[in-house]
């Protein structure tokens, strides 16, 4: 796909990697939509994005939003759903563990009302995550819904040809959702990443080439890019 002239679609677009992708689309001369629950709370805002305000979950929200911005060339998704139950799963509490699949109902949604808006030559992309298939100690809700968005990704692509649909896996990337800051950020950071592969934190730039990658490549479909710094690697 020729992104040039093309128009994306993006939720979670005002902050890290879903943000990041919106400044690289329009880079490469899209016409970008940025969704967001808050979008009020949006930094600097590029020329070439516009802003609307969407929750995800709010299936009825999705459905009015997508066809409003109907017709477009690409769909992408980053938005988390909501808060993310972490900790051993024998003493989870099953509220926070069913909660954190909030992501995937909003993904649900934007795909199942998206799709037919969605040029025949169109790509839907979603961020999933290392924990997929690579969990760690606590992560056991991160990874079931990250798992289930990977799977939905497969299960759908040969519905939907010859639009495509594909997953970006990110493995411990600095964004806005960590909320540390000064040394005790770079602590964190590199204890997290300590025995990967490439033992630094990625960024949400690194990130949002994965997504670009995935719509622009047209022989790619049903399948998950991992930018993990070989997270799924490490010792």
């Amino acid at each position: 796909m020729d992104i040039k002239g093309k128009k994306a679609v993006v939720f979670g677009g005002t902050s890290g990697i879903g943000l990041a992708t919106c400044l690289q689309l329009v880079e490469k001369g899209a016409e970008v939509i940025a969704v967001s629950r808050q979008p009020d709370k949006a930094g600097d805002v590029p020329a070439g994005v516009t802003l609307k305000q969407c929750d995800t979950t709010d299936e009825s929200a999705v459905e009015k939003l997508l066809a409003e911005c109907a017709p477009f060339d690409i769909l992408i998704s980053a938005a988390t759903g909501g808060s993310r139950a972490v900790g051993p799963f024998t003493s989870m509490d099953m509220e926070g563990y069913k909660g954190s699949f909030a992501k995937l109902w909003g993904y649900a949604n934007v795909v199942r009302h998206g799709t037919q808006h969605l040029s025949d030559n169109g790509a839907i992309v979603l961020v999933s995550g290392a924990p997929a298939r690579r969990c760690k100690p606590g992560q056991v809700a991160i990874s079931s819904v990250g798992g289930a968005v990977e799977n939905l990704v497969r299960a759908v692509a040969p519905e939907i040809t010859p639009k495509r649909i594909n997953a970006m896996s990110p493995g411990q990337i600095d964004t806005p959702m960590v909320a540390l800051e000064g040394q005790e950020r770079v602590d964190f950071y590199n204890k997290m990443t300590a025995n990967h592969v490439i033992n630094r934190a990625g960024t949400a730039a690194e990130c949002a080439q994965g997504i670009v990658f995935l719509v622009e490549n047209d022989y790619v479909t049903g399948t998950t890019l991992d930018v993990d710094g070989g997270w799924v690697y490490a010792p």
